[in-house]
């Protein structure tokens, strides 16, 4: 019986390890629900001392949409989000939709993360760390390294089905 009861609980914790290691996904979502992972983060060397941005895409493959609705950093004192208009100017959004069994997709040129009142300038080789909050989802961490300010990931090779 003791040997049922310690198997029992060392499979708990074994499963408790394997979420929290991935740091990347809402596995805590209910199964009908939003299931949201983050992938290809990253953030470009800045230019400047107080601003830098932040890129990365949040797949779901679940039956229901969630909302991507705030974003901090440890070392930024306040992060945004926002999206680029056609004419290339930046607007501020309260909340990115992330659409069932679909992407959520920060990149340049589109919608991206802008971290304000840094606490020390991003360089190549450091890692930002993120904490993502959505309207459904429990709040995913991601940790992006920091990439040479030419850096793009390369969105280009997608399979058009």
């Amino acid at each position: 019986m003791r040997r049922a009861a310690a198997a029992a609980a060392l499979a708990v914790v074994a499963a408790t390890a394997a979420c929290s290691a991935s740091g990347a996904s809402s596995g805590d979502a209910a199964p009908d629900g939003p299931r949201l992972s983050v992938t290809g983060a990253y953030v470009p060397e800045p230019p400047l001392d107080d601003m830098a941005a932040g890129y990365f895409t949040v797949a779901n493959t679940g039956s229901e949409p969630d909302k991507l609705t705030s974003v901090t950093s440890d070392i930024a004192g306040d992060v945004s989000m926002h999206s680029t208009t056609p004419e290339g100017a930046m607007k501020e959004e309260k909340e990115l939709p992330v659409p069932a069994g679909g992407k959520l997709e920060l990149r340049t040129g589109g919608l991206h993360l802008m971290l304000m009142d840094l606490k020390r300038k991003p360089a190549v080789g450091d890692t930002v760390t993120f904490t993502l909050r959505f309207a459904t989802s429990e709040p995913i961490t991601v940790r992006a390294p920091v990439k040479p300010a030419t850096h793009r990931n390369d969105h280009s090779h997608r399979n058009a089905h």
